[in-house]
């Protein structure tokens, strides 16, 4: 009878798939290793709070973990993964070279969510008014965020704009990057354009594009908006809102701070329009596609459509001009032809770049490819290697002197 194989994840977090896009996706990297017969580990530093996912019920192992502590490197010996998947690079940085030194032939491979260095650049020109430049990219945190990617087996994309960024400015060879999105289908019965009503945002306010977002909704868009449909409402959905989220709640403009979604799918099926108008991010957007699968129509900028639609039309209006998108949120709301348009546009997104059985079967392809071929495949990323061995030896000291320092 053959072993079965095993996957340890390290979390940034525990997952909160009611929480964040981010969560979805780490769950759906887990349930995919699951069909595939993997014995999963989930291990994190993180406090395992009210929200986060019990995996456990599927049966996901898991394991608290200490940063700067030898007892992981027992831990992942006596585990002795197959598989080692880092979710996000910044947790790379911790544990890669500790898995290295003790799982040698573990594969590595590195969820990264989005890029942090693109995303970091595009918020500081935003901070400063002016506009995004390639030089802005080539900060301390895409030294890192690289490095991390060159000493993995493989990383994760979920956008093809970074993968083209990735190989184009920072040389990245494609054979350690794959591009695998989140993924999602429609619902099966949502409401029709009449039994709907009001506008919605939806986003977790831990990640800071969201609240940038809502701001620039209260400042600039919902003034105007509001003198064209007055009747109409903004309800602000989200996650973790602080005090100056919360400040925002004003019912007599009806602009309403709503909180936590309880079921985000019935918030935004309940909908007539979606308004993301974001000004910094990285990746794909997990309330656009969340969006799509509801059949609510979207106004967005080109920053948040980006990587999205390929070469198909966008379920809504790409608008960057604060004019031009209120008056396409206008239309998508009291045009019903063109809202059921947009509704059907989304619909092909999900069935054409979105759906699950576009890229399971290849994705296992390459992980078996990489599991039966990987000392070769390292071979090929020598700089990769370079920046293993160095890292580990820095990196190990530190952390060694850090656990002593601790002791005394």
């Amino acid at each position: 009878m053959l072993k079965s194989k095993s996957l340890l994840i390290i979390g940034f977090v525990w997952p909160e798939p009611k929480s964040s896009a981010a969560g979805k996706r780490m769950l759906q990297l887990i349930e995919f290793f699951l069909e595939k017969g993997y014995q999963i580990t989930f291990a994190s530093t993180a406090q395992n709070i009210e929200f986060s996912e019990d995996v456990t019920i599927i049966g996901v192992k898991e394991k608290t973990i200490e940063l700067n502590s030898s007892t992981f490197d027992a831990f992942v010996k006596d585990l002795n993964p197959d598989i080692v998947l880092f979710d996000r690079f910044m947790v790379e940085e911790q544990f890669g070279w500790r898995v290295t030194e003790n799982c040698p032939d573990a594969l590595k491979i590195l969820d990264t969510e989005d890029l942090h260095c693109l995303r970091q650049a595009r918020q500081l020109a935003v901070k400063e008014k002016r506009n995004f430049i390639l030089e802005d990219l080539f900060s301390d945190t895409a030294k890192r965020e690289i490095a991390s990617i060159l000493r993995c087996d493989l990383s994760l994309m979920v956008s093809e704009f970074e993968i083209d960024l990735l190989q184009s400015e920072f040389k990245i060879s494609k054979d350690i990057l794959y591009y695998l999105p989140i993924f999602d289908q429609k619902l099966d019965q949502i409401p029709t354009y009449s039994e709907r009503s009001d506008f919605v945002f939806i986003g977790n306010f831990l990640h800071e594009p969201n609240w940038d977002c809502v701001k620039y909704l209260d400042e600039v868009i919902w003034p105007k908006l509001h003198l064209k449909l007055p009747d109409a409402k903004l309800l602000i959905y989200g996650a973790y809102a602080s005090q100056k989220v919360i400040e925002l709640h004003k019912p007599k403009q009806n602009f309403y701070i709503m909180g936590r979604a309880e079921n985000a799918l019935n918030v935004v099926k309940k909908t007539k329009v979606i308004l993301a108008p974001i000004r910094f991010g990285a990746g794909i957007k997990g309330k656009l596609i969340e969006a799509m699968k509801c059949g609510t129509p979207c106004v967005t900028s080109s920053l948040g459509a980006e990587a999205m639609k390929g070469n198909l039309c966008w379920h809504g209006f790409i608008k960057d001009d604060p004019v031009d998108f209120v008056d396409a949120a206008v239309t998508l709301y009291q045009e019903e032809n063109i809202w059921k348009q947009s509704q059907n546009n989304g619909f092909e997104l999900l069935e054409k770049r979105y759906k699950k059985i576009l890229f399971d079967k290849d994705f296992f392809n390459k992980i078996n490819s990489l599991l039966e071929n990987l000392k070769q495949h390292r071979k090929k990323n020598f700089i990769g290697s370079i920046l293993q061995y160095h890292f580990l030896s820095s990196t190990k000291y530190m952390s060694k002197w850090i656990e002593e320092k601790k002791k005394n």
